[in-house]
């Protein structure tokens, strides 16, 4: 999937996406849902009924892997729908409600906690998660894999708005991509991510 991401987007900076045919297109648009529908839900919180560390970073490695391997499923699709002269057969309306969900669930669930202190709340606790836990939260290991995450979401926001510029979209699907343009200049230590909402909002208002 890491590698379909690529590809497409290199497929859509040639402009040649339109001459692959529209049915093997929905298709893929089809199996890529079922790719984000995997991790769009998956929390990388730490699992605190694990007994050892090397269980607790199993455990996180495995979450981790699915939702990455969701996020360049996302990418993917949004390279498809948003290359030039595509169908309108390609903008699938449950393919673009399952990326809203998969980049709205893992902004404030998975990229906040670990941008900005204050959304680092433990889910068992209600209270702040203790030293310990941030320190295993921080690892390095972890940290790369965030990295790459946050980047690869900063990509599909981005693209979010490239696809409003194309697609007419419905009044729910908006109001959840406006509540998500919105969100991140709440958050400290995520730039980037404010750059590309600001690009989102833009398009929203236009819209």
């Amino acid at each position: 999937l890491s590698e379909l991401g690529s590809e497409s987007a290199k497929i859509k900076a040639m402009g040649i996406m339109d001459k692959l045919s529209t049915d093997k297109t929905v298709k893929v648009l089809n199996i890529l849902e079922k790719n984000i529908q995997d991790g769009s839900k998956l929390s990388t919180l730490l699992n605190h009924n694990n007994d050892t560390e090397d269980e607790e970073r199993l455990w996180r490695d495995l979450i981790m892997e699915r939702v990455t391997k969701s996020a360049d499923a996302c990418l993917t699709a949004i390279n498809i729908m948003t290359s030039p002269n595509m169908p309108k057969a390609v903008y699938i309306e449950d393919v673009i409600e399952r990326v809203i969900q998969y980049t709205k669930f893992h902004l404030q669930n998975t990229l906040y906690p670990q941008y900005d202190p204050v959304y680092r709340v433990d889910p068992h606790g209600g209270g702040v998660l203790s030293s310990k836990a941030k320190r295993a939260k921080c690892s390095t290991h972890k940290q790369r894999v965030i990295v790459m995450l946050y980047n690869k979401v900063c990509d599909i926001v981005s693209s979010l708005s490239e696809l409003l510029e194309i697609q007419l979209l419905t009044d729910t699907t908006i109001l959840q991509i406006s509540s998500m343009g919105i969100t991140p200049f709440f958050v400290e230590n995520v730039s980037e991510l404010q750059l590309c909402a600001i690009k989102l909002v833009t398009a929203v208002s236009i819209f």
